[in-house]
């Protein structure tokens, strides 16, 4: 590290869609300066990505069983990810100071003081050679914290010289938003964004996910479930907040009886007014939304969140950031703070007492 602390760094994570590892490097001071690098999307290996499916259908395993097997596997995943992505992009070890390893998500229990992420810290610096920094959500969580979203801190750095109050919104299993204007950042979970729709995609069809959202447009919205669905004290709680992947599962299991397009449309419909909803958490009304995140690849949501918001609703792509890396990224940054005992979090982000510093450091040697 040199004297000004840019650092380059490697961040990875996969997310609550679980539909692949995402790795990037960004070369930072943790603070201001950003130069953010190449990012790449690695799949999972089919074995570890069902087995991960099966254990969110049984959360509670999260918070019971050690997943040593699971856990050695996600971390091997993320190894030869990184590895992987090294390798195409011409990084050697030497070149790299840092990674930050968000690593799996697996169960997130604020209110329990608990949240688990997948991926051993110890044996990534070890056999990549690079310093390793994990367990990014721990101290939030056990200061009392929601532990999520931790992407804020990085959207500020990015969004220098943007035109504000700007809502950045993140379309990953969950949806969370970033409101910035001036100094003030304020972070929180809206509410579901692709578990569901992939969820139900996957039963109905065997389909990954709904492409562009068509099987959507094609359907009737059932008005009454999406207000049944709004009929839940979370949306009225003040931010910030956050939620785990599954939190909406078992309510929206009403759309069951549905057709396949109906059902896909009725949970789209509940996506936005979702985030349509997060308004009321957040000084003034956004001037403009810039949206990252896989759900930005659906043009029929992203279609309804600018028919829902009546302001510009783009994908980041448009003032130039990497929209399928932003969350690696960030982790890449989060680490280098990390290093320097900077903040992850704030009282606005996730409700901690105090701007906190966080995240765990292991020595490759």
């Amino acid at each position: 590290m040199d004297g000004d602390y840019r650092t380059t760094a490697i961040g990875v994570i996969s997310g609550t869609s679980m539909d692949g590892i995402d790795v990037a490097v960004v070369r930072t001071d943790g603070d201001r300066l950003v130069e953010p690098g190449a990012g790449r999307t690695i799949p999972y290996p089919e074995a570890v990505r069902a087995d991960l499916l099966a254990l969110i259908k049984e959360p509670e395993r999260a918070l019971t069983e050690p997943l040593a097997e699971l856990e050695q596997a996600v971390t091997d995943a993320h190894i030869t990810a990184i590895a992987q992505f090294m390798a195409e992009v011409g990084l050697t070890a030497r070149e790299v100071d840092l990674i930050g390893l968000h690593g799996q998500t697996v169960y997130h229990r604020p209110e329990r003081r608990f949240t688990r992420q997948l991926g051993f810290g110890a044996e990534v610096a070890r056999r990549l050679g690079i310093d390793t920094v994990n367990r990014f959500r721990h101290a939030d969580v056990e200061a009392g914290g929601e532990g999520a979203p931790l992407a804020p801190l990085y959207h500020r750095a990015l969004a220098t010289g943007l035109a504000e109050p700007l809502m950045v919104l993140n379309l990953g299993g969950v949806a969370n938003v970033t409101y910035l204007e001036g100094d003030v950042v304020i972070a929180f979970d809206t509410g579901p964004a692709s578990a569901l729709i992939d969820d139900f995609v996957r039963r109905r069809r065997g389909l990954a996910y709904d492409a562009d959202g068509a099987l959507a447009a094609k359907g009737i919205v059932r008005a009454d479930l999406v207000a049944a669905f709004m009929d839940n004290p979370f949306f009225a709680r003040p931010a910030p907040k956050s939620l785990d992947r599954n939190d909406f599962h078992r309510r929206a299991a009403a759309v069951e009886h549905l057709s396949d397009a109906d059902g896909a449309a009725t949970l789209t419909a509940f996506t936005v007014e979702s985030v349509a909803a997060s308004v009321a958490h957040v000084p003034r009304r956004p001037a403009r939304w810039l949206v990252t995140g896989g759900g930005r690849h659906n043009r029929f949501l992203m279609q309804r969140l600018t028919e829902r918001l009546g302001v510009p609703v783009d994908p980041v792509e448009a003032v130039g950031w990497h929209g399928d890396f932003l969350e690696a990224e960030a982790f890449a940054y989060l680490a280098v703070r990390s290093l320097r005992g900077l903040p992850l979090s704030l009282p606005t982000t996730t409700g901690v007492p105090e701007p906190l510093p966080g995240g765990e450091l292991h020595r490759a040697g």
